[in-house]
C-alpha cells in the first residue's frame, strides 16, 4: 500500500493516473468521503489535492455538485490542441540541430524504455516514459517558460491522451513517431522535426472528437 503521508502531491499523482488510465471517466465525481476512505489522510489534504487538480485544469468544481473530472467539449479539445501545436512547433524550431550526441543518447534510452513498456503493456510506465521523452526533447529549446507551458497543456489534455494508452495501434504509431523525431534531430531541418511534433498530436485528438460525436449520435 502506498504511504501518502499527507502529501497532496502523491494524491494528485494517483488521481491523475486514474484519469489517464480511464478508471475515472470524464464527468466522474470526486467525492471527499470516498477519497478519505481510499487515502489515509486528513480532509484538508484531500481538499488541497482537489484544489491542485483544479489548478492543473483536469478537475472542475460546480456549486452543489463538488469536484469532478473535467469533461472537454469538442470546442475545448480543438482550442487546447491548437495551443499545443503552436507551443510544440515553436519549441521544435528553437532546438539547435543537429542535436548533441548526449541528447540523442538520452532520448534513445528513453525510447528504449518506452518501447519495453509498450511491449509489456505497462500503462504507468508508458505514460511516464512518453512525457519524459517529450519534455526532455523540448527542454533542448532553451526556454524554460515555453517548456513549462508545454507541460501545462499536456496535463490539460490528459482526458484526450488517455485513449491512446489502451490502443495497441496508436501506441505503435506513437513509438514510430518518437523514433522519427530522434532521427530528425540528427539532421539540420527544424521544420521536419516541428511537423513531426504536430503530427504526433493528431491521432488522440481525432479519436476523442470521434468518440464525442458517436456518443451524441447514440443519444439522439
Amino acid at each position: 500500500m502506498t504511504d501518502y503521508g499527507g502529501k497532496e502531491a502523491d494524491i494528485v499523482r494517483a488521481l491523475e493516473e486514474d484519469i489517464i488510465f480511464g478508471r475515472l471517466a470524464p464527468g466522474a465525481r470526486l467525492v471527499e468521503d470516498v477519497l478519505l476512505a481510499r487515502f489515509p489522510v486528513s480532509r484538508h489534504s484531500i481538499r488541497q489535492a482537489l484544489y491542485q487538480l483544479e489548478k492543473l485544469g483536469i478537475v472542475t468544481r460546480q456549486r452543489n455538485k463538488g469536484a469532478m473530472v473535467r469533461r472537454l467539449s469538442p470546442g475545448e479539445v480543438r482550442q487546447i490542441y491548437e495551443v499545443r501545436e503552436l507551443l510544440q512547433r515553436q519549441a521544435a524550431l528553437m532546438i539547435p540541430l543537429p542535436a548533441s550526441e548526449a541528447l540523442i543518447a538520452e532520448l534513445t534510452e528513453i525510447h528504449r524504455v518506452y518501447s519495453a513498456h509498450v511491449e509489456a503493456n505497462y500503462l504507468s510506465g508508458i505514460h511516464e516514459a512518453n512525457d519524459r521523452f517529450h519534455l526532455t526533447m523540448f527542454s533542448a529549446c532553451g526556454n524554460d517558460y515555453l517548456v513549462s507551458s508545454i507541460e501545462q497543456y499536456m496535463r490539460l489534455s490528459l482526458p484526450v491522451r488517455a485513449n491512446s494508452l489502451a490502443d495497441p495501434e496508436k501506441l505503435e504509431v506513437s513509438r514510430q513517431h518518437h523514433w522519427f523525431m530522434i532521427e530528425a534531430m540528427k539532421r539540420h531541418d527544424n521544420w521536419i522535426l516541428a511537423q513531426l511534433c504536430v503530427d504526433h498530436l493528431q491521432p488522440s485528438k481525432q479519436f476523442y472528437l470521434e468518440e464525442i460525436e458517436k456518443a451524441r449520435d447514440d443519444a439522439a
